[in-house]
């Protein structure tokens, strides 16, 4: 075994009922080094983690500690030999210290007292090494941001003496300037001699980050050991099968957009955004870009009235709708795909039937006090998941169980049944792998060509310049260019959001 290969895993096979879910996975970690895991939804990712992580045990295969065969019966044996897990959705308790997070079943106690100085002590001594000395370890996690819960998440990994850390999608709720600073932590951590497994759906990441990358398809290695500098094309072709520049659909031209349909004028939300004028016609999709914090998602909830606008109008086919008013909105043929969609926009625990009636209900209901007819409920969800292809094709089932991809197809299938003629999209592929990521833009490209008027918000460049037709360009809360899509590249955006002047 190479001395510097910390975790070695071969032919890891992983099957539930009627789904092989890893058909013969191998993957070499080395210490001190970022290994980058890339696949689809469904490629088995998910499955491998809670392998490494002790959550499920494999079928067949070999997994090797530190030059030892081993056998992980539970998470808590995988922790003790110094694995970590951060996952996408934090397991962090809300409602506890930050110094009792990082302690949480390992507390320095002794007859049954937790000492809480000691604890808050080795608790700063670590958020000191990860750079994040200001956080206050007594304060409740639920009350940090996103990025400082980030942070308590790595300083518990280090609190168990983590060797190796499996971090999913760290940057996923990360503004720009945090995403730096996980970075600057991680290379620390590698220079100290963790090693870590690194999963994002944001290629740009890799080359940032990563040292090696390893590829899954359909639960199986289809290539490791790359260097983090593989090309985009090369890796997006042994994920998908597909090339790079066949994941936008082609562009209608721009007669076939009808007239009318949104009309935003001088619109503004105090402390957010000032000034905004847009429009949208049926058939087209506009694209706002900009930087976190630019006030894009802003624009997009105030428009649909979740947030009381302070100036401006916005009108639909021509009708003023009143402020701060998301009953007008929806009733007038708005719809709204939040960037939160599993606690803004889903039910997880509901199946995929109910979801998807949430915006229709009238249409499914009968007598009085308004029974829920099941049958027709049923009937329409089949035939919306059909024409979106989302999979599963079981509207029974619980949303939860549904890929990102797939939750995102749910989100939109629920506007199109509810008669939507203005689609409102945050971060539409947020979380979302490169394959489906390719399928929910041919969807968005065929609602538009339908006639339905889209207005997209995205972090990605690349994805509003390959999806929107029109695209407004942000800065500080202000519109600083807008443009045909066409006529504009990836540069020239940047170069707008970060200098603010057009050159």
């Amino acid at each position: 075994m190479d001395d510097d290969v910390l975790l070695r895993m071969r032919g890891i096979v992983k099957q539930f009922p009627g789904v092989r879910a890893l058909d013969g996975v191998d993957l070499d970690v080395a210490a001190g080094r970022v290994h980058c895991l890339l696949g689809q939804n469904g490629a088995g990712k998910s499955t491998l983690i809670k392998v490494l992580a002790g959550a499920h045990h494999p079928d067949e295969g070999r997994v090797e500690w530190a030059g030892k065969e081993v056998r992980f019966s539970s998470p808590s044996s995988a922790i003790h030999r110094g694995i970590a897990t951060i996952y996408q959705e934090l397991d962090l308790v809300p409602g506890l210290s930050v110094a009792d997070n990082l302690y949480l079943g390992h507390e320095k106690a002794s007859a049954g007292f937790v000492h809480r100085g000691a604890q808050g002590q080795a608790a700063r001594r670590l958020l000191e090494r990860l750079g994040h000395g200001e956080i206050p370890v007594g304060r409740e996690v639920g009350r940090l941001s996103a990025a400082q819960q980030q942070i308590v998440s790595l300083a518990r990994a280090l609190a168990r003496d983590a060797r190796l850390i499996v971090m999913d999608e760290p940057s996923a709720v990360l503004a720009h300037d945090e995403v730096a600073n996980l970075f600057r932590v991680i290379r620390d951590l590698v220079a100290e001699g963790v090693a870590v497994v690194y999963i994002s759906h944001r290629l740009e990441e890799i080359r940032q980050i990563g040292d090696v990358v390893t590829v899954l398809k359909d639960g199986r290695t289809v290539a490791t050991g790359l260097p983090a500098t593989t090309p985009t094309q090369q890796l997006v072709s042994l994920m998908t099968g597909r090339r790079v520049e066949y994941l936008f659909p082609p562009r209608g031209p721009a007669a076939s957009f009808g007239d009318g349909l949104l009309e935003v004028g001088n619109l503004s939300l105090k402390g957010s955004f000032d000034d905004v004028s847009l429009s949208v016609r049926p058939g087209e999709i506009v694209g706002i870009a900009g930087l976190v914090g630019a006030g894009r998602s802003e624009v997009l909830e105030t428009i649909y009235g979740a947030r009381r606008r302070t100036a401006g109008s916005v009108r639909m086919d021509g009708r003023p709708l009143p402020a701060g008013s998301v009953r007008a909105a929806v009733r007038a043929g708005m719809g709204l795909a939040p960037e939160e969609r599993k606690s803004q926009a889903l039910l997880l625990g509901e199946p995929v039937a109910r979801n998807l009636s949430l915006a229709s209900l009238s249409a499914v209901t009968r007598g009085f006090p308004g029974w829920i007819d099941r049958r027709r409920e049923l009937g329409r969800a089949r035939t919306a998941t059909a024409e979106l292809q989302v999979r599963p094709a079981d509207v029974t089932r619980a949303v939860r169980t549904l890929s990102g991809g797939n939750q995102q197809k749910v989100v939109l299938a629920r506007w199109l049944l509810g008669g939507t003629r203005l689609l409102l999209l945050d971060e539409p592929t947020r979380g979302v792998d490169v394959g489906a990521r390719s399928e929910i833009y041919a969807v968005i490209r065929r609602l538009a060509d339908d006639g339905m008027g889209v207005l997209l918000v995205s972090s990605e460049v690349p994805e509003v310049l390959g999806l929107a037709d029109r695209v407004l360009v942000m800065r500080e809360g202000r519109v600083v260019h807008t443009a045909p899509a066409a006529e504009l590249d990836e540069h020239r955006v940047l170069d707008l959001v970060m200098e603010g002047h057009v050159r």
